[in-house]
Formats: structure tokens, sequence, C-alpha cells
């Protein structure tokens, strides 16, 4: 079986686009009538008001759109787009290479779908999961995390340095699924996680919340409150998380955004200001061990003697 590149762009692509403008406008007047909430209410909440679980559970209150931040969040989505076509060669290569040397041989067939988008989405638990351990993929990530909204605006908040992670999803190909059932798992898990950012949908029956990723999961995934960092990475699924013990469910009202926010809407700013922090920490450091630290380490890692560095990352 010759494995063929995956299309970087398909009809299920071309008609998302005015689905999410669609889609956005809808939640922008069904957030309008409620009484919303602001992104200050929270500003000066202590670590224990924010996390006090003997309370009973906050309501939820809305923040809404702000048009820079919304428009930041499209132009972050164009970037993407482009970056991703750009590596579309390299990286559907890359899987060549790892197919043409595969361990198994899965043929077509109708389990073959539904065993890549399992398989997707257990693998991206992963790859969310390292993108929050490991700064320098963090340095990627947290262009998501950076607004301090909770809208569909922000699901399309899209990284430019998403190929750090590609090879994360490598073990798909080394089993010989099909390369168009690979492609169309990812597509599937990426459309999946854009309905969950919002606001507008407050928790679901116990059943759906017990399995699937929901709003109510996400948002506490974008929360800084201190329960809430670092937990929930399921794309469609959150029984990885309740597996792998990083579940958490939302309680207290969540304060979005990162431990120190950036304070800016410029596109290249919110792309790469976590990449030129860690340039910053290494060139500051004389020790080999720091940079390494300042580089793989967790975000927000420091050294023991501080003497030598003065670290900078934001955290979410």
């Amino acid at each position: 079986m010759k494995l063929r590149p995956p299309r970087p762009i398909d009809l299920i692509d071309v008609l998302s686009l005015p689905t999410f403008i669609g889609t956005m406008i809808w939640e922008s007047r069904v957030l309008a009538k409620r009484n919303l909430g602001d992104i200050d209410d929270l500003a000066d909440a202590t670590e224990a008001e924010l996390s006090d679980p003997s309370l009973p559970a906050d309501p939820l209150v809305p923040v809404g759109y702000e048009p820079r931040d919304t428009k930041a969040s499209l132009t972050m989505l164009a970037g993407n787009i482009a970056v991703n076509l750009a590596f579309a060669g390299a990286i559907g290569g890359l899987n060549r290479f790892v197919f043409n040397r595969r361990i198994a041989n899965l043929q077509v067939s109708k389990w073959s779908l539904p065993t890549a988008m399992l398989a997707w989405d257990f693998l991206y638990y992963w790859d969310h999961r390292w993108m929050h351990e490991v700064r320098l993929l963090w340095a990627n990530h947290v262009t998501h995390h950076s607004s301090e909204r909770y809208n569909l605006s922000t699901a399309l908040r899209q990284p430019w340095s998403g190929f750090l992670t590609s090879w994360v999803f490598l073990p798909m190909p080394l089993i010989g699924l099909p390369a168009r059932h690979v492609a169309k798992a990812g597509q599937l898990n990426l459309l999946y996680q854009y309905w969950i950012h919002t606001e507008a949908i407050d928790r679901l029956p116990k059943p759906v919340e017990a399995v699937f990723n929901t709003p109510s999961h996400h948002r506490a995934h974008h929360g800084v409150n201190p329960q809430y960092l670092d937990k929930n990475y399921g794309g469609i699924l959150i029984i990885w998380d309740k597996l792998f013990g990083t579940f958490e469910p939302e309680v207290r009202r969540v304060k979005y955004g990162l431990t120190k926010n950036i304070d800016t809407f410029n596109p290249i700013r919110i792309g790469y200001h976590e990449f030129i922090d860690i340039a910053r920490d290494v060139r500051r450091t004389r020790s080999w061990r720091n940079r390494f630290g300042f580089v793989f380490g967790r975000p927000g890692w420091q050294p023991v003697d501080r003497s030598n560095a003065t670290p900078t990352a934001a955290v979410a």
C-alpha cells in the first residue's frame, strides 16, 4: 500500500471558515443578552478565593468579546494557515518516510478511521501536555492561552510554530494507519475543539461531561486559577485526563490568560514573545546547565543559582 500525501486544504476546511464566522456572530449575540463580567473582576482575587474547594460552584459569568482581541485571534489563524501550508510538504515527507518503514500494515477498513481518531486523540493528550511541560514547546502553545477572554475566536488563536510537535503523531504512520485517515483524524480533532471555546454553553449532562471534553472542562484548562494550571489536556475525550491524573472540574469562576499577561494585541508579539524570552534567558546565563533548563525545563523554571540569570517566562 502506497502512502499518499494528505491534501493541505479540503472541502471541510473551506466550509469551516463561514461556519466560524456564523457561529461567532451567534455567540456574540447570545452573550450580549447576558450580564457580562469584566476581565478585571478577578484581578485582585487571592489564590484562596480563586481555588477554595469548600465554596459552592460559581455561576458562569461570561466576559464576552473585545474587537481588538478578536482581530488578533483571527490574524493568528491566518498566520497559522500560511505556516501550515508552507510546512505541509516537509511534514508529509516525514510521514511518508516513517510509513515506508512501518512495523504493521493496517488496511483501509470501516475501523481504520475510528482507530485513527482514537490514536490521534490519545497522542494529542500527550502533545498538549508536553506543550505545557517543556518551555520550548510552551513557547509555541502560549499563543493560544494569551487571550484574557474566552470565546469562539479564542479557538482560532493558533500558533505559528506547530511543526515543533509534529513528530508526536509519527506512531500513526509507523503502525500503518492510512495517510488520509491520519489527516482526517487530525482535522476532525481540531474542529471538535472549536465549539468548546465558549461561555455561551454551561455544563452539559453528567454522562457527556464524564467522557467528552466540554466547554466547562476546557474553560478550566484556560484558567490561571491555581487548581486549573496544567489540567484538562484532552482533545475530544476527557478520559485521558482522568486516567493520567490531570483532570480538574470547573468549580471556581475562571480567570483566563497567563500568570503573567503580555498585554498586547500585536500578532508578532503574541506569536513569538516566549521564544524571545527564552533567547534572552539563555544569553543572560553563563551555565550550560541553566541554558538547557531555560529551553527544555518547565515554563517558569529557575536555576538554583539565580545570580547568573533572570528568567522571564510567562506560564498559564
